[in-house]
């Protein structure tokens, strides 16, 4: 047999073997992915699209709530001509809440 093609067909078994190895590597991780979401979607209630509109319902609410105190507290600042942050400390509100 031609050395060449000896070379060449060595060369090729050696990237259809790291394409192998490749391609076992992507399947294992792939099944442990699909493990990993069925366990998430365990600990969703109900369907995931209904947690995530709901989560999202209740997120919208917090803000309106948030927008509500933080527009009383300006007035209560407003009222006693001292600056919203001032109030805000009175009450306990950090600049993370």
């Amino acid at each position: 047999m031609d050395p060449a093609k000896e070379l060449k067909s060595y060369k090729d078994q050696q990237r259809i073997a790291a394409l192998r190895a490749s391609i076992a590597s992507l399947e294992a991780k792939h099944a442990r992915l699909e493990t990993d979401l069925t366990a998430v979607n365990a600990q969703l209630i109900g369907n995931p699209h209904d947690t995530c509109k709901r989560y999202t319902q209740l997120l919208h609410e917090y803000n309106d709530i948030k927008d509500v105190g933080q527009g009383l507290m300006g007035l209560l600042a407003e009222a006693r001509g001292v600056r919203q942050v001032e109030v805000e400390k009175e009450f306990g509100v950090s600049e993370e809440d």
